[in-house]
């Protein structure tokens, strides 16, 4: 009199096939895998992306300006006096009538000087005057932020 097991089928063991479901959850792990590599990525291509022209900008305690739509026109002077328009070296004699054809095509008047703190002041107000002869007439100077102040100094 002892227990047993009573198996159905007569002996052969049935696998149960239960009604399969989709799986509900998400692995998210490969995506986030995706998105830091894509980071990494960008975090080390954007400094690559800026005017590769190297200028000591002078610093300056004033307020940066608001950002436009339309890509700005950069103007280089380096230390060696080369003219640089935008990623292009240039001519000093083929400056304005450059600045003349950009001018007729573009919809902003807005230049952005961008001029090394050895060149010398009166050369800067020349580039800006043939700028002005070009026909941009709202020049930017681009300086370095975090430099001296007036009231910094006390006198």
């Amino acid at each position: 009199m002892g227990a047993g097991v009573i198996e159905r089928g007569g002996g052969k063991r049935r696998r149960s096939h239960a009604k399969r479901r989709p799986m509900s959850e998400i692995n998210v792990t490969p995506f986030v895998d995706v998105m830091l590599v894509l980071l990494i990525i960008f975090m080390v291509a954007a400094p690559l992306l800026t005017v590769g022209v190297p200028i000591e900008l002078p610093k300056t305690a004033a307020t940066p300006l608001a950002t436009e739509e339309e890509e700005p026109l950069t103007i280089a002077v380096s230390a060696d006096g080369k003219l640089i328009l935008q990623n292009t070296e240039i001519d000093r004699n083929t400056l304005i009538p450059k600045l003349q054809a950009i001018a007729a095509e573009r919809t902003s008047q807005k230049v952005f000087l961008r001029a090394d703190g050895a060149v010398p002041y009166a050369q800067v107000m020349q580039i800006m005057g043939a700028l002005n002869a070009g026909g941009f007439r709202d020049i930017g100077l681009v300086t370095d932020a975090g430099g001296p102040n007036l009231n910094d100094q006390g006198g």
